[in-house]
C-alpha cells in the first residue's frame, strides 16, 4: 500500500488550497469591485450558501468523517475497498438527487429559513432566482467530495486539492468575460457556477480511475456496509448541521442589517485564507494517517502524527491570527477597496476581520482534534459538543445583536469555536497519550506564542510609518507587501532565535515524508 507522507501531504494540500484562496481573493475583488456590497450581492451571498451548507452537511461533514475512516481501513487491509465505494457514491448520489429536487420546488421556503430578513425586499426574489440556478452545484461537489476521499485515503493528495481552483479560475473567466461583452456580471457568475462543479466532479473521477479506483453509477443497494456507514454518518450529519445551523443564525442577524451579509461574506474570505491552507490541508491528511494507524495500533506513531499536526497548524495560524487582530484594514482596503465597495464598507468588514481573527486558532484546533474522533468512527461524540457550541453561538448572536448590531454574528462564531475546542479538547482525555500533544510541541508553542507577539508589535509600527503610502493609490499594494514581508521576516527570526521551529527539522521530516 501507498504510505501516507504526513508533511508532504500538508504541503501538497496546502500548496494547492493557497492556490485555490489566492484566486478566490481575485474572485472576491472582482464580485466587490462589479457588484458591491448592496442588494445584489447580498442575494448572491445568500443563494451560494444553500448549496455550499448542504454540501459540508451531506459531503465534506458527514460523508468524508464516516466514509474515509472506513475506506482508509478496507483499502489497508485488501478487503474490496472498490467496491465499498462504488456503493457510497451510488447511495450519495440517490440521496442528493433527490435533495436537488425538493430545493428546486421549494427554494422560497429555503431562502426563508436562511435569510427571513430578505422578506419583503428584492434581495427575497433575486435569491429565489439565483439559487435554482446554483443549487445543482451540490451534486457535483458532493460526488466530488467523494473521489476526494478515496484519493486522500490512498495518499494522493493533488488532485482532490487542485479541483477547487477550477471553480475560481471558471468564475474569474466568466466576470472577466461578462465585463467585457456588457452583460450582468451577476448572470455570468451564477451560471458558471454549476458549470465548475462539473469540472471539478470530472478531474477528481479521472484521478480516481487513474489510481486504479474505478466507479461508475448503479442502483443504490441497501447492504450491511451501507448500513453501518448510515449510522455512522448520521450523527457527523447532524453535527455538521450543526455548525451549518451556526452559519444561518449568523446570516439570519446579519439580513436585519443593510450590507452586513456581503461585509460577513468578504471577512469570511479573508480569514478563510490561513484557515484553509492549514486548518484544511491538516484535517485532510490527519484523519486517514491516524484511522492506518490506530488499526495497526501504532499508538506512538499516532501520537507522533497528532502532535506535529497539531505543531504545523498551530505555527502557522497563531502568527496569522495576530495579523488579522493588528492590520485588519490595511488588508480589507487594499484587496477589496475599489469599484462598488466603499472606504465605510472596507471599515465594517476590518472589524469582522479583527473578530474572525481572534477564533482563527480555534477553527484550526477543530481540524486537528476532531480526527482524533472520526479516525475511531466516532462521530456522536462531536455531535453533542457541536450541539453546546450551537447554544452558545445562538444565545450570543441573537442576544447581543440588539446592542452591537451585525458584528454580533461573528463574536458568536469566534466564541463558539473556543467552546467547541475545549469540548473537544476534555473530551478526548480518556484516549490516552495518543490523544495528548508530546512534550515537544508542549515546549514550543509558548516559543511560537511569543514570536507571533514580536510579530504583531513589528506589524503595529511599521503600520504607523507606511500609513500614509497605504492609502495611496499608487503605492498601497507595494506598501502592503512591505508591511506582510516585514511581519513574517520578523516572525521567522525572532522564531528561529526563540527555538519555535527549526528549519533542519523540517527538511528531514520532508525527506522522511511524516
Amino acid at each position: 500500500m501507498k504510505p501516507i507522507r504526513l508533511v508532504s501531504g500538508f504541503l501538497t494540500v496546502g500548496f494547492w488550497t493557497l492556490a485555490s484562496r489566492i484566486l478566490g481573493f481575485v474572485r472576491e475583488m472582482m464580485i466587490l469591485a462589479f457588484i458591491g456590497p448592496g442588494p445584489v450581492m447580498d442575494a448572491f451571498v445568500a443563494a451560494f450558501r444553500l448549496p455550499n451548507m448542504f454540501r459540508r452537511f451531506f459531503a465534506e461533514g458527514a460523508f468524508n468523517a464516516a466514509f474515509v475512516p472506513q475506506f482508509a481501513k478496507r483499502y489497508e487491509a485488501g478487503d474490496n475497498a472498490e467496491g465499498f465505494a462504488r456503493e457510497a457514491f451510488n447511495g450519495l448520489a440517490f440521496l442528493v438527487l433527490i435533495l436537488t429536487a425538493l430545493a428546486m420546488v421549494f427554494m422560497p421556503a429555503f431562502v426563508w429559513a436562511t435569510a427571513e430578513g430578505f422578506s419583503g425586499d428584492a434581495r427575497f426574489d433575486l435569491t429565489v432566482g439565483y439559487g435554482r440556478i446554483v443549487f445543482p452545484y451540490i451534486l457535483f461537489m458532493s460526488l466530488s467530495a467523494l473521489f476526494s476521499g478515496v484519493l486522500n485515503a490512498t495518499g494522493r493528495f493533488a488532485a482532490a486539492a487542485a479541483a477547487p481552483v477550477l471553480l475560481n479560475i471558471f468564475v474569474i473567466c466568466a466576470m472577466a468575460a461578462g465585463a467585457v461583452l456588457g452583460g450582468e456580471v451577476i448572470r455570468w457568475l451564477v451560471w458558471t457556477i454549476p458549470v465548475a462543479g462539473i469540472a471539478q466532479l470530472t478531474l477528481v473521477w479521472t484521478a480516481a480511475h487513474r489510481a486504479g479506483i474505478s466507479i461508475r453509477p448503479g442502483r443504490p443497494r441497501w447492504s450491511p456496509e451501507m448500513k453501518h456507514l448510515v449510522v455512522v454518518a448520521i450523527p457527523a450529519a447532524l453535527s455538521s448541521g450543526v455548525m451549518q445551523i451556526n452559519l444561518l443564525v449568523g446570516q439570519q442577524v446579519a439580513s436585519r442589517y443593510d450590507a452586513a451579509v456581503s461585509w460577513l461574506f468578504a471577512a469570511d474570505r479573508l480569514y478563510q485564507l490561513p484557515l484553509g491552507v492549514v486548518g484544511i490541508a491538516v484535517g485532510i491528511v490527519l484523519l486517514p494517517d491516524l484511522s492506518r494507524r490506530l488499526r495497526d495500533d501504532d499508538g506512538d506513531g499516532a501520537r507522533h502524527a497528532f502532535s506535529r499536526a497539531g505543531e504545523i497548524a498551530l505555527a502557522l495560524t497563531i502568527p496569522s491570527a495576530v495579523a488579522l487582530v493588528v492590520i485588519p484594514l490595511p488588508l480589507v482596503s487594499v484587496l477589496f477597496e475599489r469599484g462598488q465597495q466603499t472606504a465605510d464598507d472596507s471599515a465594517a468588514i476590518a472589524l469582522a476581520v479583527a473578530v474572525y481573527g481572534l477564533g482563527l486558532p480555534a477553527f484550526v484546533l477543530q481540524k486537528v482534534l476532531q480526527p482524533l474522533y472520526f479516525a475511531r468512527e466516532d462521530t456522536r461524540t462531536p455531535f453533542r459538543y457541536a450541539l453546546w457550541a450551537m447554544v452558545v453561538n445562538a444565545v450570543v448572536a441573537i442576544g447581543l445583536h440588539f446592542y452591537i448590531g451585525w458584528i454580533a454574528a461573528a463574536l458568536a462564531t469566534t466564541l463558539a469555536g473556543w467552546t467547541l475546542v475545549w469540548l473537544l479538547a476534555r473530551g478526548a482525555r480518556p484516549m490516552g497519550d495518543v490523544a495528548r500533544f508530546d512534550t515537544r510541541f508542549r515546549r514550543r508553542i509558548w516559543r511560537i506564542i511569543a514570536a507571533s507577539v514580536i510579530m504583531g508589535a513589528v506589524l503595529w509600527g511599521v503600520n504607523l510609518l507606511l500609513g500614509p503610502w497605504i492609502t495611496a493609490p499608487g503605492w498601497r499594494y507595494l506598501a502592503l507587501a512591505v508591511l506582510v514581508g516585514s511581519g513574517m521576516v520578523s516572525y521567522f527570526l525572532s522564531g528561529q532565535l526563540l527555538g519555535a521551529f527549526a528549519l533542519h527539522e523540517f527538511r528531514a521530516a520532508l525527506r522522511r515524508g511524516n
